[in-house]
């Protein structure tokens, strides 16, 4: 009866940050104007895709579903993440934990998938220009689009269902800004190493295959820059950079997080990582995308001249 009662758990505190009382109020206005900004700009993204014809190619199409993600799994966490500062810890039951670790896992896959495909675009684009056209229809990037989104929740009921099968005992206070992998292992009791190693397999089919697609594809591009003259090489290159941005940033703090072993995880460094991935990259993903993309200004350009002039 003893053992049944450990994985009675009905709710989860979440007590991050709450350590710094006197640091609660000038983080919550802090991150909830950059929630707000994580909004605007990629709500902005969409209708600026949407409005303007010659973003109409599949690179601002699979642009437009990354900024859509990236609005998704901020909402999921940042909202909470404002509730434990307001509140000083904050109450979250049991389904609902469940329901926002799916949450951010579903959103959170799409994103890596949507930057691979990305990737996939761009080696089009480069090495293979005269069956571009061809070949990214409009079928053939709904069909990989729908691919993400089937993939991702895949591994998002996998991911949810090793997770919420371990058995929590001892404290249910979650030092972490929302339900997530890392603060919930800390809670387990018994033998878990079987969800381990479907969770560490998720990761490895995630992260790890993303990466491979875009570091293979980035591979033939800089072949095939490097066979064309120096003087159009940074021309090129230059419809990569953004790209090359926002993942180095996105994968680099997902492989921080989520690639290395339980016993070695700090409580304050994953809050701050946590910080980055929920709040910051979306927030600078549109930024990436427009500052330096002559497009994306140009598309941009017009339309405030077309206000001006209403």
């Amino acid at each position: 009866i003893a053992e049944m009662n450990l994985t009675l758990v009905t709710e989860f505190l979440l007590i991050a940050f709450t350590e710094y009382p006197e640091w609660a109020l000038p983080l919550f206005l802090l991150f909830l104007f950059m929630y707000l900004i994580t909004l605007l700009g990629n709500l902005g993204m969409i209708i600026l895709i949407r409005m303007d014809h010659q973003l109409h190619t599949p690179m601002y199409f699979l642009l437009s579903h990354l900024a859509f993600m990236d609005i998704c799994y901020s909402s999921i966490t940042v909202p909470q993440m404002l509730a434990v500062l307001l509140e000083h810890g904050a109450a979250l039951s049991y389904t609902r934990c469940v329901a926002q670790f799916f949450l951010f896992t579903f959103f959170g896959s799409i994103d890596c998938y949507l930057l691979a495909l990305m990737a996939y675009d761009r080696y089009l684009a480069v090495c293979q220009p005269l069956l571009y056209v061809t070949i990214m229809t409009r079928q053939a990037r709904l069909s990989l689009v729908a691919g993400a989104y089937v993939a991702g929740l895949i591994s998002a009921l996998v991911r949810t269902v090793s997770a919420f099968t371990l058995s929590f005992c001892g404290t249910n206070e979650i030092d972490f800004i929302f339900c997530d992998l890392p603060p919930l292992l800390k809670l387990t009791c018994g033998e878990s190493y079987t969800q381990e190693v479907v969770i560490i397999v998720f990761a490895i089919f995630v992260i790890p295959a993303s990466m491979v697609v875009i570091l293979v594809s980035y591979l033939f591009i800089i072949v095939a820059i490097m066979r064309i003259p120096a003087a159009s090489r940074a021309k090129t290159f230059s419809t990569c950079t953004s790209h090359l941005t926002a993942v180095s940033l996105f994968f680099g703090t997902l492989i921080f997080m989520y690639l290395r072993g339980n016993s070695d995880q700090s409580s304050e460094k994953n809050r701050v990582v946590s910080v980055l991935y929920t709040e910051v990259i979306p927030m600078l993903n549109p930024l990436i995308y427009s500052l330096r993309n002559k497009e994306v200004k140009e598309a941009l350009r017009k339309i405030l001249n077309r206000a001006k002039l209403s």
